[in-house]
């Protein structure tokens, strides 16, 4: 039907506003609270600067939306409305350029995806809602379960494969996952799958002897494939806030990452982070979750995260 875009998008910023609540509110309460009382001056820019920071926006971003509020309308009133419609068209400028797709090159069969991060950030669950996007889309698709330290993890990705239709190649807790990357794309290749999603263990990203293991897993893929893996997805917590921005350097450091998910963003007041990590590392962002269920994930758009975030209207 020629109308499913227009019903699909309004449940959809529904749920990314309110998912994004926590932080438009925390903006938006702060500003309201000082903008109205009076007129603009260096101190009131000061304060909006605080108010972005604290929402993790990073200290570039926050400096540059003040100094935009501050262009022309010094000594003025001015409306807490106006101010986040500033907030919203900074924000988009900074995103847009890494507002990316996960685009599958269906000439490289099958796309390797590893999928990676720290613990408790969402991977398996991003997979699991990855692989019933991709069989929707018709593709065949194929999980490993490379999370071989959490047998929870594994039986995740299982429960997934039942659910969606989707092969799982799995080993006992505490295999090699380098070994069953390894196993996992022979089989994908010999059946012609067209998707190979990965699953890593969580590590942290300071604790060497986990990122050397992880560097392993991606020279065994190369083994097989000396092209793959053909994306490298960073799961990322929004609740971690500036602790996000490391993880990136070091994952991007060890598997190359290629592009960002972030999970959780219902869940804190300090959504901001996605922006500062934009900013800083121009690194595509194909993915966003703002919930628990299938539809909570969904590609990443600029505008709509740059209004949910400012707390203004849908266009």
């Amino acid at each position: 039907m020629s109308d499913t875009p227009e019903t699909d998008k309004p449940s959809w910023w529904r749920r990314l506003s309110s998912g994004l609540k926590r932080t438009s509110s925390s903006i938006g309460t702060a500003l309201t609270e000082f903008i109205s009382k009076r007129k603009l001056d260096r101190a009131m820019l000061e304060e909006i600067e605080d108010v972005l920071l604290r929402a993790d926006l990073g200290t570039e971003v926050a400096s540059r939306i003040a100094e935009a509020v501050g262009e022309g309308r010094y000594d003025k009133m001015i409306a807490a409305s106006d101010v986040k419609e500033i907030v919203a068209a900074e924000v988009e400028k900074v995103l847009a350029p890494v507002a990316q797709p996960l685009v599958i090159d269906a000439a490289q069969k099958p796309f390797v995806i590893l999928v990676v991060g720290v613990n408790g950030s969402g991977k398996t669950t991003t997979i699991g809602k990855l692989s019933q996007r991709f069989a929707g889309e018709g593709r065949k698709v194929m999980m490993a379960a490379g999370d071989t330290f959490r047998a929870a993890a594994i039986e995740q990705l299982k429960v997934w494969g039942d659910r969606t239709g989707t092969p799982v190649i799995a080993g006992a807790q505490g295999s090699d996952s380098a070994g069953l990357a390894f196993n996992a794309l022979t089989a994908a290749k010999e059946q012609g799958r067209d998707v190979l999603l990965i699953d890593t263990a969580g590590r942290l990203q300071n604790r060497k002897e986990l990122m050397n293991e992880l560097e392993k897993v991606v020279r065994v893929i190369k083994k097989v494939d000396t092209s793959a893996p053909h994306a490298v997805l960073l799961v990322l917590d929004a609740t971690v806030g500036q602790n996000a921005l490391s993880q990136v350097e070091a994952f991007t450091a060890t598997a190359g990452v290629t592009g960002l998910v972030m999970t959780k963003l219902d869940g804190t007041a300090r959504g901001g982070i996605l922006v500062a990590i934009a900013e800083k590392h121009k690194i595509p962002v194909h993915f966003i979750g703002v919930g628990e269920g299938v539809d909570d994930l969904a590609p990443f758009t600029a505008r709509d995260f740059a209004k949910a975030i400012a707390g203004t209207e849908a266009a």
